[in-house]
């Protein structure tokens, strides 16, 4: 009896009165998930960040989830083997979601190495709300000679080391977008700026009507 309890047949979905749209009319910009996917060091946090800090300048309301901070609490109990990898990623969408339906501008920067991971948050959208890049891949398309020399958390000189397993990158794959909406690239071997990062994705979001009900 205890066990039926828990079963779906027994979940209902509850719909309020105030609605996505109108929400949205609230604070005059349409909820989305930003989704920064790229290597360690690529300048995912970095993007994220500024991103940030440009749509608050312009008025408009979002939130950053990102990937280490996470793990300090709704994850903390996941490791980094590929099933809780996948887990951490599947945890995320679906506050990603949450965010977006309330009408926020959701920035998700994460490394998020598996493509199927990445694919299930997309799917969980139900409509075109969902932005994948990679850093701003919004994919940081950085390589990774250029990550693993900036190491800004020492993780890559310890998997070097072999004394962390799995280290994306270096002995687990990541898996590039085969599409993504914005990707951010060096030009003639130079890294853009983070307000240059930011304003792509800006122009982006602006361009798509994402900053106005």
């Amino acid at each position: 009896m205890s066990s039926a309890m828990g079963s779906p047949t027994n979940v209902f979905w509850h719909e309020c009165a105030v609605g996505k749209g109108e929400r949205q009319k609230l604070v005059n910009q349409q909820g989305c998930v930003v989704w920064i996917t790229g290597l360690s060091g690529s300048g995912k946090s970095t993007l994220a960040c500024s991103l940030n800090r440009e749509l608050h300048s312009r008025g408009k309301l979002s939130y950053v989830l990102d990937g280490d901070n996470v793990r300090h609490g709704l994850n903390k109990n996941l490791g980094f083997s590929p099933e809780d990898r996948t887990e951490n990623i599947r945890r995320v969408g679906e506050v990603s979601k949450l965010f977006a339906d309330a009408g926020l501008i959701c920035i998700a920067s994460l490394i998020s190495p598996y493509r199927k991971d990445r694919d299930a948050c997309r799917a969980l959208m139900t409509d075109a709300n969902f932005i994948e890049a990679m850093l701003l891949s919004v994919f940081m398309n950085i390589p990774l000679e250029v990550c693993e020399r900036r190491d800004t958390k020492g993780l890559y000189k310890l998997a070097r080391a072999g004394k962390i397993k799995g280290f994306t990158g270096i002995d687990d794959p990541y898996e590039p977008p085969l599409n993504c909406e914005i990707k951010i690239e060096q030009k003639n071997g130079v890294c853009p700026t983070p307000c240059d990062m930011a304003a792509q994705v800006v122009s982006y979001l602006d361009g798509n009507g994402f900053l106005r009900a």
